[in-house]
């Protein structure tokens, strides 16, 4: 496949849920969808527990709407019950099961990239992969891949079948993966598409200790680490750099965060999320600004 630098995230279209980003309305994800295709994006990235089901509905509702045929990329392995509670399974009777929810949900005969969510259980990676390789035997699955997988974990899973994509998170707070997982990536023909490039918005530009006090309580990121004190002002004061470097590129602190992602060795695109279409707006050049050595050093020199 070859992928536009930037795809589109749906974690936070799906709505509420235990680790959903608040309240979401349908429209705005479905119109949301279709300025990014119409913006040039070829890929969107979702999985079945965003919502509990309801992002990949979602995704299917738009691309009903529009004549772009984007690839469209699922997950498995976090699974939840009646009451709405998420534990990971990579049983192969239950990955199939996930399988055939996400076809119906999605709409599609089949999925151009399924990865296994989290490596959890990690006892059972083989059985998860050895099933993966097996429905993309079947045609069910066109490539396969993994997220949050460490180097160890994906050497046992190349093992079995190629590994054609892992997803990590990547970003200005969060960079261990470039010291062993994308060398390997790199090393072993293994694309890497990132998320959370941004920080979950932190590096936006557009993120305040105002805007977060107000986050509504089932916004996940109002218990996290990284947007409560003392981190949050570092990274406030983060995204005012990108701001400023953003400035040179007519690019906005997002964008700027972007394209920093996709300089790392070894990234192939990044997973950006949007809810709205004037998030689009703010975002879609990413992939395009070319960061120079002055830019970088500037940002590798931040100190907080």
């Amino acid at each position: 496949m070859e992928l536009t630098p930037v795809g589109f995230g749906a974690w936070a279209i799906g709505g509420p849920w235990k680790y959903g980003w608040g309240k979401q309305d349908d429209d705005a994800s479905i119109q949301t969808i279709h300025a990014a295709l119409d913006a040039g994006v070829n890929w969107i990235d979702t999985a079945a527990v965003y919502g509990l089901g309801h992002s990949e509905e979602v995704v299917a509702k738009a691309l009903k709407t529009t004549s772009a045929k984007p690839y469209v990329f699922t997950k498995c392995s976090l699974v939840w019950n009646d009451a709405g509670d998420v534990s990971n399974s990579l049983k192969k009777d239950s990955i199939r099961k996930e399988v055939e929810a996400s076809l119906r949900r999605l709409d599609v005969e089949q999925i151009d990239l399924y990865q296994i969510h989290w490596p959890n259980p990690d006892p059972d990676i083989e059985e998860g992969w050895q099933t993966l390789a097996d429905l993309k035997k079947e045609g069910k699955l066109r490539w396969i891949g993994v997220s949050n997988f460490s180097v160890e974990q994906l050497k046992r899973c190349a093992k079995i079948a190629p590994v054609t994509s892992n997803q990590p998170p990547l970003n200005l707070i969060k960079q261990d993966v470039t010291q062993d997982v994308l060398p390997y990536c790199a090393e072993n023909n293994v694309g890497v598409i990132v998320y959370s490039p941004m920080a979950s918005g932190l590096l936006t530009g557009r993120m305040s200790a105002e805007r977060v006090k107000n986050m509504d309580d089932t916004d996940w990121r109002k218990k996290s680490d990284a947007f409560n004190e003392p981190a949050l002002s570092r990274n406030l004061k983060l995204a005012d750099l990108l701001t400023e470097i953003g400035r040179a590129h007519n690019a906005t602190a997002g964008e700027v965060a972007i394209a920093w992602t996709l300089t790392q060795p070894g990234v192939t695109a990044a997973i950006v999320g949007m809810r709205s279409p004037e998030q689009v707006a703010g975002v879609i050049h990413g992939g395009e600004i070319k960061l120079t050595d002055d830019d970088l050093s500037r940002i590798q020199g931040f100190k907080g």
